[in-house]
C-alpha cells in the first residue's frame, strides 16, 4: 500500500508538473502574440507592429494570399488576409485550453459574402470614414461587415485589440473583397454612357429643330422667321457690292435662257396636220369657247364650220384657231404680236409656240 500511495503521489506530481508547464507555455504565447508588455507599452506597440509585418510575410510565404497579377486586363482575386494558424499549444493539445475555431471554408465565406451583398454593404459608406469605397481596397469580416482595409487597421491600431467595429465580436476572420470598385466602375461607366446618350440625344433634336417646323403657332412663326431671315443674310452676303450690276446680271441670264428655250421649241414644232386641226377644233367645241379671250367680245365662227377661204360677214371679224386648243380674233391676235418683244410670240393663254389656222 505504502508503495502504490508513493507511485500515484509521484504521477500526480509528474501531471501536475506537466501540466503547469504546458499552461505556462500557452500563457507566455498568448501573452506574445496578443503584443502585451507589463513593462513598456511604447514597446509593445513598436512589437506589435514588427509581429504585423512578420505576419504579412509569414502569409505571403506561405501561400495563403493567391498571387495576383498587377498586368491591365486581369481580373481582381479574393484572398483571405489573415495569416496562418499558429500550431497547438501542449495545454491545447493536452484537452486543459479550448483550441481556437477552425477556419472558415470557402462554402462558408461564398455564404457570409451573400449575405453582405444582401445588405448593400458594399453599396454603403464605410462606417468608419464615411466615405465610398471606390477603387481603394476593402475587406470583409467574418461577420459580413465590410470596411476599407486602412481603415480598419487604423482602428485596430487605436483600440489595441482584434474587434469589429460594428458588432464588437473579437477574433473575426478577414478576406479583401473587390465589390466596391465592381460597384464604383459600374456606375462610372453608367454615367459615362447616359452623358454620351444625352449628347447624341440632343444633338439629333438640334438637327431635327433645323429641319422641321414645330406645330405650336407661334413657334412655327419664329421657324419661319429666322428660316426667312438666315436666306436673306445668305442672298445678301453671296451678292455683290454693286446690287445693280448683280440684278442686271440676273436679267441677262434670264433673258439668255429665253431666248435659248426659245430656239429649241422652234426647232421642235412640227407641222399640224388636218386631222390634227380636226381633233383641236373638237376640244374648242368640247370648251364651248364663246368669246375673244383679248377682246372679251363674241367670236365669229362659234361652230368652228367655216374655212379660211369663206370671206366673213360684213361687220364680224375672222377667228384664228391656235395649235394650243385656244381661239382669238384675227385682229386681236395679231395686234397682240405686234406688241409682243419675243422674236416668236407665244400664246396669250399658255404662253406656248403656235401655229395658227383661220377658221
Amino acid at each position: 500500500m505504502t508503495m502504490r500511495k508513493g507511485l500515484t503521489s509521484r504521477t500526480t506530481s509528474g501531471r501536475v508538473a506537466i501540466n503547469s508547464v504546458a499552461l505556462q507555455d500557452h500563457i507566455s504565447r498568448n501573452l506574445l502574440l496578443q503584443n502585451l508588455s507589463l513593462c513598456d507599452p511604447v514597446k509593445s506597440r513598436r512589437l506589435r507592429k514588427a509581429l504585423t509585418e512578420t505576419r504579412c510575410k509569414k502569409q505571403c510565404d506561405s501561400g495563403m494570399k493567391a498571387k495576383c497579377s498587377q498586368q491591365q486586363g486581369a481580373e481582381e482575386i479574393e484572398y483571405v488576409l489573415d495569416p496562418a494558424q499558429p500550431a497547438l499549444t501542449l495545454a491545447q493539445k493536452l484537452g486543459l485550453v479550448d483550441a481556437p475555431a477552425q477556419r472558415l471554408t470557402v462554402d462558408e465565406w461564398s455564404r457570409v459574402k451573400a449575405r453582405s451583398v444582401d445588405e448593400g454593404d458594399s453599396a454603403q459608406p464605410c462606417v468608419i470614414c464615411r466615405e465610398e469605397f471606390r477603387l481603394q481596397a476593402q475587406v470583409l469580416l467574418s461577420c459580413s461587415h465590410v470596411f476599407h482595409r486602412v481603415c480598419l487597421q487604423a482602428f485596430e491600431s487605436f483600440a489595441g485589440r482584434k474587434c469589429c467595429p460594428m458588432c464588437r465580436k473579437a477574433q473575426y476572420e478577414t478576406r479583401v473583397i473587390h465589390d466596391g470598385a465592381r460597384l464604383f466602375r459600374e456606375r462610372c461607366a453608367t454615367r459615362i454612357q447616359t452623358c454620351w446618350r444625352g449628347y447624341v440625344a440632343r444633338k439629333w433634336y438640334r438637327n431635327m429643330r433645323k429641319t422641321i417646323p414645330p406645330k405650336d403657332k407661334h413657334l412655327r412663326r419664329r421657324y419661319f422667321e429666322e428660316k426667312l431671315r438666315e436666306l436673306n443674310d445668305s442672298f445678301v452676303q453671296s451678292c455683290h457690292t454693286d446690287i445693280e450690276d448683280f440684278l442686271s446680271e440676273i436679267d441677262q441670264s434670264v433673258t439668255a435662257c429665253r431666248r435659248v428655250f426659245g430656239r429649241f421649241e422652234r426647232e421642235n414644232i412640227s407641222e399640224v396636220h388636218e386631222e390634227e386641226w380636226i381633233r383641236i377644233q373638237n376640244k374648242v367645241l368640247q370648251r364651248d369657247i364663246r368669246d375673244c379671250s383679248i377682246c372679251l367680245t363674241p367670236l365669229c365662227s362659234p361652230n368652228l364650220g367655216m374655212v379660211a377661204s369663206i370671206t366673213p360677214p360684213p361687220g364680224r371679224r375672222r377667228s384664228v384657231l391656235l395649235s394650243c386648243s385656244h381661239l382669238f380674233h384675227q385682229p386681236c391676235l395679231e395686234a397682240f404680236e405686234s406688241f409682243c418683244l419675243e422674236e416668236t410670240p407665244t400664246c396669250p393663254m399658255c404662253r406656248s409656240h403656235y401655229q395658227k389656222h383661220l377658221v
